[in-house]
């Protein structure tokens, strides 16, 4: 069974930084992209930030230059550097992953993890 587990959320004040995790386990056979989205209250879910297999990341508008994604390939996780937070970042973040297991591919989600924002 494949599963990915988010950690590293938590409550924040403006101007703090957090740093995200996201360990994926179970038969994996090989992991393409990672990423991450986030829900806010009362909105639809946003893709914040991707990671190729090869490094190749992209963000959107609203976090580039503040969030940086990576990954550790050997350990099937993935990081969200997260600086100079501000309120309107407060969401719940999703891990996905594209991933391989056995001979079918396919998107896997965690959880979900709460960044609040807010003095």
């Amino acid at each position: 069974q494949v599963q990915l587990v988010e950690s590293g959320g938590d409550l924040v004040q403006p101007g703090g930084s957090l740093r995200l995790s996201c360990a994926a386990s179970g038969s994996i056979t090989d992991i393409y992209t990672m990423g991450w989205y986030r829900q806010a209250p009362g909105k639809q879910r946003e893709l914040i930030a991707s990671i190729t297999s090869g490094g190749d990341t992209n963000y959107v508008d609203s976090v580039k230059g503040r969030f940086i994604i990576s990954r550790d390939n050997a350990k099937n996780t993935a990081f969200l550097q997260m600086n100079s937070l501000r309120p309107e970042d407060t969401a719940v973040y999703y891990c996905y992953g594209d991933l391989r297991v056995g001979f079918r591919s396919g998107y896997y989600w965690g959880q979900g993890t709460q960044v609040t924002v807010s003095s």
